[in-house]
């Protein structure tokens, strides 16, 4: 049996309808006649077949890249970053897909699966983010999507998580005991001179080998201070990840990610600056830090060898592509010792001349990685 089309294609129901028009102008006259035609007209077309005859109409044209994933490393200012991607997401219309989990940066194999296919499936363009070590998605047979994130000066990172645990922030007087409810009174209020000098476990490695695995991956030698995770650090971050900014130079951080990502972040800077949001993000400021002796300090740096290679790697990284964006960078030798208790300014410098190559077909060469 042949499908009847007939009256009931697109131009059937054209037909149709004209013949309604003309009883309709003949009965309610020309101007309601021609109201209640095109009322009629449009319910025709919506029933009509032509999707069946033509197809699914073309899908959306997505952004590229249209996945990204920032797996935020702790305290080093993803708060504020997921402050400002909240609102970024419902301005711009991309899916923001956070996770509840904040502890498990470490996964099985069976976990990776799961994760990446959790997220390979989410509505695009997506932006997925989680406390997470480096995910392999190629690893998996998934498309890798385009990586970001933030890091620190290590000693700062350190220190700040050291009494954020122990004294939460700004929003409320009780946030640290959510988050530690089964800390020790003795181990609360223990002085950071002590914990560093006399050798506790949460001030030595391999606790204090805390960045690098967020690059490195999820590979078990990644846990291990040392050359070899240094090296496949640095690997990735030239491989997989788009940007890698560095806290000190955060008002530089969101330009570059406006630049690179405009269809998550345009307008980024000028939310951050408002001092509506500026008072959201002072609530997230970590209370009662101390500075820790000299002494403490030296032996910290030591410690953290690894740690602050791979942090000057990346500010190197960083300034490199400011230069090529016309950005100022203040470049300096590595102090002797971390200069944590020096505020860094965050405000953007003037730009430069810089006859540099083209820094969009730069941009290009980034997304074809």
């Amino acid at each position: 049996m042949t499908e009847r089309r007939g009256m009931y294609g697109p131009r059937g129901n054209f037909r149709l309808a004209a013949r309604f028009h003309h009883l309709l102008e003949g009965k309610f006259g020309s101007c309601i006649g021609w109201l209640l035609f095109i009322s009629i007209l449009l319910i025709f077309v919506g029933n009509s077949t032509y999707l069946d005859d033509h197809g699914p109409p073309p899908q959306k044209v997505l952004p590229f890249p249209s996945q990204v994933v920032y797996n935020r490393v702790g305290k080093c200012g993803s708060r504020t970053v997921v402050l400002l991607l909240r609102i970024l997401s419902e301005k711009h219309g991309f899916n923001l897909v956070t996770s509840d989990i904040h502890n498990k940066t470490r996964l099985t194999k069976n976990e990776q699966m799961e994760l990446i296919k959790n997220i390979s499936t989410a509505e695009q363009p997506y932006l997925f983010t989680r406390h997470v070590h480096f995910l392999n998605f190629s690893r998996f047979g998934g498309d890798q999507p385009v990586y970001i994130n933030i890091i620190r000066d290590p000693v700062n990172r350190f220190l700040s998580n050291y009494f954020f645990r122990r004294f939460g922030d700004w929003r409320g007087e009780q946030n640290h005991m959510i988050r530690t409810p089964n800390m020790r009174q003795e181990e609360r209020y223990l002085d950071i001179n002590v914990c560093i000098l006399e050798n506790y476990p949460e001030c030595s490695n391999p606790r204090l080998f805390y960045i690098i695995p967020y690059f490195c991956g999820q590979h078990p030698r990644c846990r291990e201070p040392g050359e070899w995770a240094l090296e496949r650090a640095k690997l990735n971050v030239n491989e997989n990840f788009l940007l890698v900014g560095i806290l000190e130079e955060l008002e530089d951080v969101l330009l570059l990610l406006e630049r690179f990502l405009p269809h998550y972040f345009k307008d980024v800077l000028s939310i951050y600056k408002n001092p509506e949001h500026r008072k959201l993000g002072n609530l997230t400021v970590t209370v009662k830090k101390t500075v820790p002796s000299p002494e403490a300090i030296q032996i910290l740096y030591q410690r953290m060898r690894y740690e602050y290679e791979f942090y000057y790697y990346v500010k190197e990284q960083f300034h490199l592509l400011k230069r090529k964006f016309g950005l100022k960078s203040d470049i300096r030798k590595p102090s002797p010792r971390p200069e944590f208790f020096i505020p860094s300014p965050l405000e953007t410098e003037e730009p430069i001349n810089d006859e540099e190559e083209d820094d969009e077909k730069w941009l290009e060469d980034i997304y074809k990685r």
